[in-house]
């Protein structure tokens, strides 16, 4: 039977993130102009420390992502935009 040793040798970082929220944001390519949608997720980090991370809603090798590091403050504009402004952070 095998079993898992812990490296001893060397200290681990653990970075703990939680999942606050994630929505999809709908918007038109700029190419084809043909509807898209986005992925956008909150997570918090510890602290007041946030992570927002920005995925483009494809799987093509060239989408695009983001990952944003946000303070309290911007992490709450972002969880109480009206639906209007939805992706406002890609800008």
């Amino acid at each position: 039977m095998t079993q898992c040793v812990p490296d001893i040798d060397r200290p681990r970082m653990h970075l703990d993130m939680q999942l606050i929220s994630s929505r999809t944001v709908p918007f038109l390519g700029s190419l084809s102009l043909a509807p898209r949608l986005a992925r956008e997720a909150l997570f918090r980090a510890g602290g007041d420390r946030f992570i927002l991370y920005l995925e483009e809603g494809n799987s093509s090798p060239t989408s695009e992502e983001r990952v944003i590091f946000l303070d309290l403050r911007e992490a709450l504009i972002w969880l109480n935009e009206p639906p209007e402004q939805r992706g406002s952070f890609w800008t």
